[in-house]
């Protein structure tokens, strides 16, 4: 007799261009077919949609705010009757926790997609009292999970401190290599320096404090930015303070991200804080090593010092790295992220995850 699958459905606000995003459509699409039955459901609309989900069913809600969803997705979760919900992004994680006490036979997994003390310090201040107040109700949502992924040991310590809940009900996995197949060739020293980020456009991913950095560079260097976001105004406004024209090219948008990082000497990360910094990720995938300062987050976890790139602690250290003119390996650069983030390993270890909620 044919053992019953497990039926896993994976919740997302939206299909937009992001790092969770892709993370929860590759999960979902790659997780063993023979032992769940996997259905993706989509907050917003389907025109929007960056990813490609043929590979399982995908319902969309058409709602243009996870608040106006409770009803149609109450009336999917209640006619589908799922073993467990995935959801990612935190807002929708605290939704999904009330969600839950309406499902005593559904175990509610949330995916945790931000170092909180960080996120909540570059946040723009609201109302304090109604900040407040909105505080504990999200907090509170968020408690009422069967369970929580971290992406990073950071990002577990940062939750454990925020939060009044369990450690035995967190699990840390890492974000999957998605594509393992390209890598770049190795860099004619002659020729100009290449250099690239990639990244939402806001004051947490730091474009801003890399361009006042690469202003003091004395070589002759390309910089491209790829990302949109609410900053995208005061970036020009930087660029052009710093008359750097010339010199930075911003793509707001690309679904070949990879190729244009093999076109790159170096990869900068500006940021302040990370959950699990998916293009860093990306980079060293395809040979490229990364300049990165010493945040909150997931960076320490991909980065090797001196092998597949630096950790610095300072702007001087940044402008330090950046001057020298050393020649990478693409494939040890490479070969230090495949061996601990494979997508065979992180899938399985999903898979394993599902399998011990369901037992208890």
């Amino acid at each position: 007799m044919n053992k019953k699958k497990i039926k896993v459905y994976f919740v997302l606000p939206t299909l937009f261009a992001g790092g969770a995003e892709r993370v929860i459509t590759f999960i979902s699409q790659n997780i063993s077919k023979e032992i769940f039955t996997v259905k993706l459901i989509v907050i917003g609309f389907e025109k929007d949609s960056k990813f490609n989900t043929n590979d399982i069913t995908t319902i969309y809600l058409n709602k243009n705010k996870v608040s106006e969803s409770i009803i149609p997705l109450y009336k999917v979760l209640k006619k589908e009757s799922p073993d467990i919900v995935l959801s990612s992004i935190s807002h929708l994680n605290s939704f999904m926790g009330y969600m839950s006490m309406f499902f005593k036979d559904t175990k509610f997994i949330g995916r945790q997609a931000t170092i909180n003390k960080v996120a909540r310090k570059h946040k723009a201040q609201k109302n304090k009292i109604s900040s407040i107040i909105q505080s504990k109700i999200f907090d509170y949502g968020t408690t009422k999970l069967d369970c929580i992924i971290c992406q990073s040991i950071d990002m577990k310590t940062d939750f454990l401190e925020s939060y009044n809940y369990d450690e035995k009900k967190i699990r840390v996995i890492n974000n999957p290599l998605t594509d393992t197949d390209k890598i770049k060739t190795i860099k004619n020293k002659n020729s100009i320096k290449k250099l690239i980020t990639v990244g939402r456009l806001s004051k947490i991913k730091g474009q801003l404090r890399l361009l006042d950095i690469l202003s003091k560079l004395e070589y002759p260097f390309q910089f491209t930015i790829i990302g949109s976001g609410s900053y995208e105004q005061k970036l020009y406004d930087k660029i052009k303070e710093h008359n750097l024209e010339d010199k930075v090219n911003h793509i707001k948008y690309t679904d070949k991200v990879l190729e244009e990082l093999i076109k790159h000497d170096m990869f900068l990360q500006g940021s302040y804080s990370e959950g699990f910094p998916n293009a860093l990720l990306e980079s060293c995938s395809v040979g490229v090593p990364v300049i990165a300062f010493n945040a909150p987050g997931g960076t320490k976890e991909i980065i090797d010092n001196g092998i597949n790139g630096y950790i610095v602690e300072n702007e001087e250290d940044y402008i330090s790295k950046l001057k020298e003119d050393r020649i990478w390996d693409p494939q040890i650069v490479k070969d230090t992220v495949y061996k601990k983030f494979n997508s065979k390993k992180i899938l399985k270890e999903y898979e394993n995850l599902f399998m011990e909620v369901i037992k208890k």
